[in-house]
């Protein structure tokens, strides 16, 4: 997939993991009691900086903070755009 949105520098955009619909045991969540996802896929990563070399890669899934990255709204989707630092780990 090309994206027209290309993060700069040591930036990575994001789509998050979808929030759980149902509790384990059935029951629906509603919207206002969702948590928001804390894993998602790398859809595009900058080049990095002379002091930062880029670790993910387009397709990696990774983990992050709570509050890291800044929501982009794109075409009926949600992204989002963090520093690499804000990753905590490579889902393998």
């Amino acid at each position: 997939m090309t994206m027209a949105v290309r993060p700069l520098s040591d930036r990575v955009l994001v789509m998050p993991n979808p929030a759980e619909e149902k509790t384990a045991g059935g029951l629906f969540i509603p919207d206002t009691a969702k948590e928001k996802p804390l894993m998602g896929k790398v859809i595009a990563v900058g080049p990095g900086t002379a002091e930062v070399k880029m670790e993910v890669k387009v397709g990696d899934t990774v983990m992050y903070g709570k509050y890291a990255g800044a929501e982009l709204n794109y075409e009926g989707e949600t992204y989002l755009v963090m520093k690499q630092a804000d990753i905590i780990a490579v889902i393998e």
